[in-house]
């Protein structure tokens, strides 16, 4: 019985192996061929009966049919083409143009099935230079001090001394080089700098943050004129001319694409002569700086009814800059984003009359806006508003493990209870891995890159995370919390979160839509390909992608079904150790996706986009492989800290557990069960093995940041804490100090209690016994009062005199 098993087991073991190097074509050939050699072999009489030549023959032709590619595109290749090109999802302009921006990056590898983490581990992202490095520690420092976040709320705007040190210190030209009279700073300069700044401020951070994105400045310094770039640059660096960009309308938001903002190609008259120009009509909103801006850039549709510019009578979007003092242009009113004071408000124009030469790049830029918004789009999003949500998360993660150390309830501090500590993993695990996705990708920009889906996912993921992480430290600190005024550490960023939720590309938007849609097309190594080539009818183009791809789906069932059953331990890594085991699930679950995600495009064609459910679970899926491995990429980068250990094995515990989930999920959702049966084997032949983050795990990690400790100033380098005795974050800082300090005078005291040496009271009615007895001494002593004083300061909240409170309400 045995020996008669033999044979077809070794076949298949055989396949297999083929498979899962990639060898799709030989991994059925072969396995087939040995076994008619072997039974030919042994059965030498049966070898030219009916029966065997007429299984061998076929066996042949096919082999014959599907080796010959001349032979494939003749005969196999050309129905597959008419059939898939009628499946295919038609793509407009718009489409095409947002699908072609940016470049492919990591996202790329993780599409593959088989993600070289080599390259990821060798990758070297730029480092600051001493001349940033001295702006943050000099010309940022300052600019914190001239901030009250407090103060900026009541007054709704910023001091004008703050606002002429932005201006004058060059806060706006970060991203302008130094040929024009900017800094000139790198990418992550410029995170590093919002980051640290949005600690403070949000109002502060955003005022930074718009000028350096994607804008005016931007937009010039890849596409505008010579003349426009030694007009509008040396202005912009120095805040001569404030910037804002028009975009966003009352019926087009999301759907850029549907904007009704008008420009009519026309002659009329400009500074009294008359010329070929543009009348343009708009009505924009949530524009931000646009009340205090001096140079507005305007996005619109542009036509050419009279064929003045060419043969082209619709141009399409067109992006020009507009001086303020352009007659037409209705500008100034704010809106209020959540309270939030920073500059923010609506545009208007009816029939304003400007010079082509205002279009940016000049009249042969006509038209090509939306390719400049999304190139420069994918690059701007990798940088702010991820910065942005860094920042906050450090602020919480600072706040909460002073605030659990100083608070007590019970006779014990809060951070010891483990219904605390739960949350306050969350929050430290969730800012390490923020901050390591921050730093990677904007160390990838500084590369060169304009990662289109990696910006997606670093600005969803990162405003989202800082949702959870607000949430969760605005429980902890319950009342303390929810009662604003000076002392209040978080309310004022809490507050602003969902403004990060909603810019640049709404956060359902972008996971439902943007990060799949666009990575499926983008990071495939095939789908792209046999999408062109279908389009453009190449029927040799066709066939090497469709049996490419046929060959990646072969190979990504095998080497996920392998990796799966052996829990990733055949997996090639470059690493060893907690990191080695991460990647080889991480590459497990790449093989899983790839699969999955074919398998969704296979039976779903066209109308996937319109599965949004679904494809957001594989955008959650693809989204915190990344998450994974960026936190590896930091932790080994780093010189594999004891320190961070505890944030490092939370972090990768969540995200191969919100891997495995998201792919879960799309299987028990997928609408062909048939499919999804076929693949479930393959996925998950032993169940789901990832657990969450376990208690030990989220223990330690409350630990590693309670009690003063060093993870909670790794955690939070860019929080900049003022002095001592500002209400707030300064007070709790010596709070905390303090606290830590009078520790083992508080423990001299409680042994002495349990020794009968003193009797039970109260803490501070203990102190003059204490010192009689000489339990303690006079410095332990003045270090316990303190500390007791400044804990009760710090716990206190705000209140007002009815008088002031209506002030407060304006």
């Amino acid at each position: 019985m045995l020996t008669h098993l033999a044979p077809p087991l070794l076949a298949a073991v055989l396949a297999l192996f083929l498979l899962y190097r990639g060898i799709g074509y030989l991994a059925w050939l072969l396995p087939i061929a040995a076994l008619f050699t072997t039974w030919a072999l042994g059965h030498p009489e049966a070898a030219t009966t009916p029966a065997f030549l007429a299984t061998a023959i076929p066996f042949l032709l096919l082999a014959t049919l599907f080796g010959l590619p001349p032979l494939r595109r003749a005969v196999v290749t050309p129905p597959i083409l008419r059939s898939l090109s009628r499946i295919f999802p038609k793509m407009s302009d718009t489409e095409r143009t947002a699908l072609e921006a940016g470049t492919v990056w990591w996202d790329a590898e993780l599409f593959s099935g088989a993600p070289n983490f080599a390259r990821m581990l060798a990758f070297t992202p730029k480092s600051l230079s001493a001349r940033e490095q001295s702006f943050l520690d000099n010309e940022v420092k300052e600019l914190l001090t001239l901030i009250d976040d407090y103060d900026v709320h009541q007054r709704g705007d910023l001091t004008p001394a703050a606002w002429n040190f932005i201006k004058t210190k060059k806060f706006m030209g970060i991203i302008i080089p130094e040929t024009y009279g900017g800094l000139g700073f790198s990418a992550l300069a410029n995170s590093t700098i919002v980051t640290r700044i949005s600690t403070h401020s949000t109002t502060a951070a955003v005022t930074v943050m718009v000028p350096n994105s994607l804008g005016p400045a931007e937009l010039l310094l890849h596409y505008g004129t010579d003349e426009q770039k030694q007009k509008y640059l040396p202005r912009l660096a120095v805040g001569d001319e404030v910037p804002c960009f028009a975009l966003t309308e009352p019926h087009a938001g999301s759907d850029a694409g549907s904007m009704r903002a008008r420009g009519i190609v026309c002659r009329g008259t400009w500074q009294g002569r008359e010329i070929t120009g543009m009348r343009l009509t708009w009505d924009k909103r949530y524009i931000t700086l646009s009340s205090v801006a001096t140079l507005i850039g305007l996005a619109f549709k542009l036509t050419d009814p009279d064929h003045l510019l060419g043969d082209t009578p619709d141009l399409g979007i067109t992006c020009a800059l507009i001086p303020r003092d352009t007659p037409g242009l209705e500008i100034g009113n704010r809106h209020d984003p959540m309270s939030t004071p920073f500059i923010n408000g609506p545009t208007r124009g009816k029939d304003v009359f400007v010079p082509l030469d205002f279009i940016i790049g000049g009249p042969k830029m006509a038209g090509q806006g939306w390719r400049m918004l999304m190139e420069c789009l994918s690059a701007g999003r990798s940088i702010s508003l991820p910065a942005n949500a860094c920042g906050g998360a450090q602020l919480a993660t600072r706040v909460i493990g002073a605030y659990a150390t100083i608070r007590e309830q019970f006779s014990l501090n809060i951070g010891r209870f483990e219904g605390i500590e739960a949350p306050i993993a969350r929050i430290a695990g969730t800012t390490y891995w923020m901050d390591a996705l921050r730093r990677i990708t904007a160390g990838a920009v500084d590369a060169g890159e304009k990662p289109a889906v990696i910006s997606a996912i670093a600005k969803h993921w990162s405003t989202e995370a800082t949702r959870r992480v607000f949430a969760d430290a605005m429980d902890i600190q319950g009342g303390a919390a929810i009662s604003k005024g000076p002392r209040n550490t978080l309310a004022n960023a809490y507050q602003g979160i969902p403004i990060g939720i909603t810019v640049e590309g709404a956060n359902i938007l972008t996971r439902t839509m943007i990060v799949f849609g666009q990575g499926a097309i983008r990071c495939h190594p095939f789908a792209f390909q046999e999408m062109e080539a279908a389009r453009k009818n190449d029927l040799a183009a066709f066939d090497a992608a469709f049996f490419g791809h046929v060959n990646f789906i072969a190979r990504n069932g095998a080497r996920s079904f392998v990796l799966a059953l052996t829990n990733g331990a055949l997996a090639s890594v470059p690493r060893g150790g907690e990191s080695g085991r991460v990647l080889k699930q991480l590459a497990r679950f790449s093989a899983s996706y790839a699969l999955v995600a074919d398998g969704c495009m296979g039976t779903l064609g066209g109308s996937l986009k319109r599965k949004e459910m679904i494809t957001g679970r594989l955008a959650d899926a693809l989204a915190w492989m990344y998450v994974g491995t960026c936190v590896v990429k930091r932790f080994e980068d780093d010189g594999r800290p004891e320190r961070d250990r505890p944030f490092f094995r939370w972090a990768t515990s969540e995200a191969l557990c919100q891997v495995q989930e998201a792919l879960a999920g799309v299987l028990d959702n997928l609408p062909n069960r048939m499919t999804a049966l076929a693949l479930r084997p393959c996925v998950f032949p032993l169940g789901k093995p990832v657990r969450p983050p376990s208690d030990r795990v989220c223990a330690s990690v409350a630990r590693a940041i309670l009690d003063g400790g060093a993870g909670r100033l790794a955690l939070t380098p860019d929080v900049t804490p003022p002095s001592k005795t500002t209400p707030g974050l300064g007070a709790l800082e010596n709070a905390l100090a303090l606290t830590v300090a009078s520790q083992p005078t508080r423990e001299k005291l409680r042994n002495a209690v349990k020794a009968g040496t003193l009797e039970r009271a109260k803490e501070l009615d203990l102190v003059e016994p204490a010192l009689a007895k000489k339990v303690i001494t006079p410095e332990e002593a003045a270090t316990l009062r303190a500390a007791s004083a400044a804990r009760d300061d710090v716990v206190q909240v705000d209140s007002f005199t009815p008088e002031a409170y209506r002030a407060l309400r304006g």
